[in-house]
């Protein structure tokens, strides 16, 4: 029978959570439509969201590290909502403080230009974690829409290396199926699926399999939940379907293991027009258009459903962001 008392649980639980977004896109190119979005990310309890501040689309340093500059500066300047994140202890004091924790990461290692020297600086500028490969090809190995399947190059190798040492997660999301398992095997450090599906309940390019799954776990690392309606179901984004790969995954590996990773689309137009642009990146079949995305706001109804199934206060605030500052307290130095 339904916990009749879930929905007013539900809410407490998220209150009282520390629950963290491991990506919202933050591109450059969406500043003039980005509206109320972190406001509505903090209203619906997130305390930690991180901005994807690089891309593999825009390989510049200097458009890089000026996108960078510009969103640290909107972010210092308002230090009676925000707090910059460059250590768990960050997110757990802007949580004592009512505040939303934000921090930096890459979606692709173009942003490099091969150069292992840049990997301390970006970290010693905020960027905690780094995406391999964005969909297609690149120096360090293959994205997951490649019609190859290469494995990580020599210059993945020595970049995985630096990243553990400085102490950057290594995050192969978007990234080709071999190219990621041997990212983890090479890892001396948890590896992170930011945000990825299980390709078992959905059979699309971006979501990973069953291997790919336990060698995360394995690792020690965690598997970010992406809202996006084609990865979790028949484009469909709704609370029952995002929780089928909750579940899922918590029976494979374990709930230690799961985490959110919405990678919320507020910029459904823009997006639109890049699949357009970029059958390479987005191959059309797999990008039906328009789409429906997960909404922060669902969050309460998420965790509703995790209570009703019988999941523990402490499975779900695991789930919710206690996986994910586990492992950001094994990596980050």
């Amino acid at each position: 029978m339904p916990d009749t008392a879930a929905p007013s649980r539900a809410a407490t639980l998220v209150a009282d959570s520390i629950v963290c977004d491991m990506v919202l896109p933050w591109g450059a190119r969406w500043i003039s439509v980005r509206g109320n979005t972190i406001e509505r990310f903090a209203r619906a309890g997130f305390s930690y969201v991180s901005l994807t501040v690089g891309l593999d689309s825009v390989p510049s340093l200097e458009a890089t590290i000026q996108h960078m500059a510009a969103e640290r500066r909107r972010i210092d300047a308002q230090p009676d909502k925000y707090v910059f994140v460059e250590g768990v202890g960050d997110i757990e004091r802007a949580k004592r403080e009512g505040k939303l924790a934000l921090g930096f990461h890459h979606q692709g290692t173009n942003p490099l230009q091969c150069d292992l020297n840049m990997v301390s600086l970006y970290y010693r500028l905020g960027v905690r974690s780094l995406l391999l490969c964005y969909n297609s090809k690149n120096s360090v190995g293959d994205g997951c829409h490649e019609p190859t399947d290469a494995g990580l190059s020599s210059f993945g190798r020595s970049l995985i290396r630096e990243m553990n040492r400085v102490g950057m997660l290594v995050d192969c999301s978007h990234t080709g199926h071999r190219t990621t398992m041997d990212a983890i095997e090479a890892s001396s450090a948890p590896v992170v699926f930011s945000h990825s599906n299980a390709r078992a309940l959905r059979d699309h390019e971006r979501n990973i399999r069953d291997d790919q799954i336990r060698a995360c776990a394995q690792s020690g690392g965690v598997i970010g939940m992406n809202g996006m309606g084609i990865y979790i179901g028949d484009n469909d984004a709704s609370n029952a379907a995002m929780f089928r790969h909750v579940d899922y995954m918590c029976e494979m590996v374990g709930w230690q293991h799961v985490g959110l990773g919405l990678d919320y689309v507020y910029f459904a137009d823009g997006f639109y027009n890049l699949i357009r642009a970029k059958p390479e990146m987005y191959p059309p079949a797999d990008y039906p258009i328009p789409q429906q995305f997960f909404e922060p706001e669902q969050l309460t109804g998420l965790v509703g459903l995790m209570l009703e199934h019988g999941y523990t206060d402490e499975q779900v605030r695991g789930i919710l962001g206690g996986n994910y500052l586990r492992v950001a307290r094994d990596v980050w130095k």
